[in-house]
């Protein structure tokens, strides 16, 4: 496989044409990283004058159509591949990368191939010219551009017998996904990691969670923009650069219990799940694709039918009707946590907008026995309006609460605490409820698609081998 992007390469602010193809192919071309340049090779162009030949392509196309740009204009376009480590020799990936670049451009623009072995995972830089080779038209990027190169690339990849990036899920994620536990993660990735084990503990507000993560070896630079960084590590990351979740203000809701924290990566559509829904080959096939598809495929479906078994097997599932049951139990845990949620948030709003209330009826209650003994005169309404409609609202309110007896305002704080902590508890526990439901329901109907299992049909059988189905 190979994830792929697409990046327009401008002049950019303080560099001319000529200084910006040349640092970036001074930078992809490195000795150091491409094995003394062995693996550098070019396309209607020489590695070793790239530079000066896509200046004078420039130069001709602005003599032969007259078409100047300003700052804006696209000099060239370059393209990374990276390959899963191991998988793909340096030879490899570089003829790989000049087919790509080849069927791309169809031949008509000129290109440079660099591969970098300084990395763990070997991977291409391509820097394509956007003069074609007749000087008289240039490439223009198009809406869709990159998920064009990602079908192209994983049409190669098929070819040469190598993997794909299974469901591709966004900008920057597909690659980290697809490497497991081989990726390494940011800064940012451990900041945020750390913010959410930290989360768990429950801290009382914004100030214990700093507490919390200078106790884990964290070092904080508050301030306007409050920014954290492990020892040794050259740069602060702020807080509102990890996501939405992560900002100041979102954790200080969430420590208030007015909105919910969501761990970024365990998002709705995302799912940890060890392994995928099977591919119905004949009814994809019947779609118009090809035979590379058929064949990657069933590749596939032997590795999530593999997956599926072994996740049964720890489990401890040998039958169908043991799968239909724990899929139940899980179903009825997550909905039981689900219900057992959102009615302590309904408590929370309750007890919150319990409390506004009866500080309101506090302050005004001076002011409406003043009003009752004036025997409800409309001019002591006039000057006291806003301070007995509040104190009006505050009785109806305990009216319609069922409320008697006024509890203290200690005592709403208390129950408040109490249940905020048991909410976090439980909200701890029904992310893993739901993935195991997901997972095992994912799971069953991988099993019937292997076994040609119908609903209708009873199903009392052990789960035997499934390679045999696959097709």
């Amino acid at each position: 496989m190979a994830t792929t992007r697409l990046m327009p390469l401008h002049a950019g602010k303080g560099r001319n044409t000529g200084s910006a193809i040349r640092s970036v192919i001074g930078y992809v071309s490195n000795p150091g990283k491409t094995r003394n340049g062995e693996l550098v090779t070019g396309f209607a162009c020489d590695p070793r004058t790239a530079d000066g030949e896509f200046l004078l392509a420039k130069r001709e196309y602005l003599l032969r159509t007259g078409r100047a740009r300003g700052k804006d204009d696209v000099i060239a376009y370059h393209l990374r591949q990276s390959f899963f480590p191991g998988e793909v020799t340096p030879e490899q990936a570089n003829q790989i990368g000049r087919e790509l670049a080849s069927r791309f451009t169809h031949g008509q623009h000129a290109f440079l191939v660099a591969t970098h072995t300084d990395k763990r995972h070997t991977h291409n830089h391509i820097i394509i010219h956007a003069v074609n080779l007749d000087c008289d038209r240039k490439f223009r990027n198009f809406w869709g551009s990159t998920k064009a190169i990602q079908r192209l690339s994983d049409t190669l990849c098929v070819e040469h017998g190598l993997s794909i990036v299974e469901h591709p899920q966004g900008r920057g994620r597909p690659y980290n996904q697809w490497l497991g536990d081989q990726a390494q993660p940011s800064q940012r990735d451990e900041l945020r990691s750390a913010i959410d084990r930290a989360l768990l503990q429950t801290p009382a507000d914004f100030a214990a969670l700093l507490a919390l993560l200078r106790k884990d070896g964290w070092e904080v630079k508050p301030g306007k923009h409050c920014s954290l960084r492990r020892p040794g590590q050259a740069r602060f990351k702020r807080l509102d650069s990890l996501g939405d979740g992560y900002t100041e203000d979102a954790l200080r809701a969430a420590l208030a219990g007015t909105k919910t924290h969501c761990p970024q990566g365990k998002t709705k559509g995302r799912s940890d799940a060890p392994f995928h829904l099977l591919v119905d080959i004949q009814a994809k096939l019947r779609e118009g694709k090809g035979v590379a598809y058929e064949r990657w495929a069933k590749k596939f479906n032997l590795k999530q039918a593999a997956q599926t078994l072994n996740y049964l097997s720890e489990k401890g599932i040998t039958a169908y009707d043991d799968l239909k049951a724990r899929i139940e139990e899980a179903t009825a845990r997550y909905h039981a946590l689900s219900s057992q949620v959102r009615e302590q948030e309904r408590r929370l709003k309750e007890i919150a907008a319990l409390r506004t209330h009866i500080l309101n009826y506090l302050k005004t209650r001076e002011t409406y026995i003043a009003y009752r003994k004036a025997g409800y005169a409309r001019k002591f309404l006039a000057e006291h309006e806003q301070e007995i409609l509040l104190h009006k609202a505050a009785k109806q309110a305990f009216d319609a609460l069922g409320v008697t007896k006024l509890p203290t305002l200690k005592s709403l704080q208390a129950e408040y605490v109490a249940v905020l902590t048991e909410k976090r508890a439980a909200y701890a526990q029904l992310r893993p409820a739901r993935d195991d439901m997901r997972q095992l329901l994912m799971a069953k109907a991988n099993v019937e698609q292997i076994l040609g299992y119908k609903d209708t049909q009873k199903r009392t059988k052990q789960l035997p081998v499934a390679e045999k189905r696959l097709e």
